[in-house]
């Protein structure tokens, strides 16, 4: 159980890191560049299911086992607080378009979590 919660860290650890950059890059990319903004609603989906894919990778890596409960416990984790910045900051709850964002987010991050578990078990 402490491998698990240790891996969803790393996981998180990863998610956080990986999002400063990518907002920090995104945001620049807005101001010096004639990005437009529905442009860059998609650039940030594409990104935030690269993020969720790299962040299982790494979570399965640490885990070593069961990379599709530590994808699973990854993309739960993501989704309750960004359901729970939502409903907080908008008082809104989320539509259909969102649930289905987030279904992909787990989908992915139960991927990458697999792919991560297998990458250890191939390095054996």
């Amino acid at each position: 159980m402490k491998q698990r919660l240790t891996a969803v860290m790393y996981g998180w650890l990863s998610i956080l890191i990986l999002l400063l950059i990518t907002s920090m890059t995104l945001a620049l990319f807005l101001r010096f560049t004639s990005l437009t903004n529905p442009l860059l609603n998609q650039l940030a989906v594409i990104t935030m299911f690269l993020i969720l894919f790299i962040s299982g990778l790494i979570s399965g890596i640490k885990a070593k086992q069961k990379g599709w409960i530590i994808g699973m416990m990854l993309s739960l984790s993501y989704s309750l607080l960004i359901y729970s910045l939502h409903y907080l900051g908008y008082g809104e709850h989320f539509n259909l378009t969102q649930a289905l964002y987030h279904l992909g987010f787990l989908i992915v991050t139960i991927i990458g979590a697999i792919f991560g578990v297998n990458l250890t078990e191939a390095g054996k």
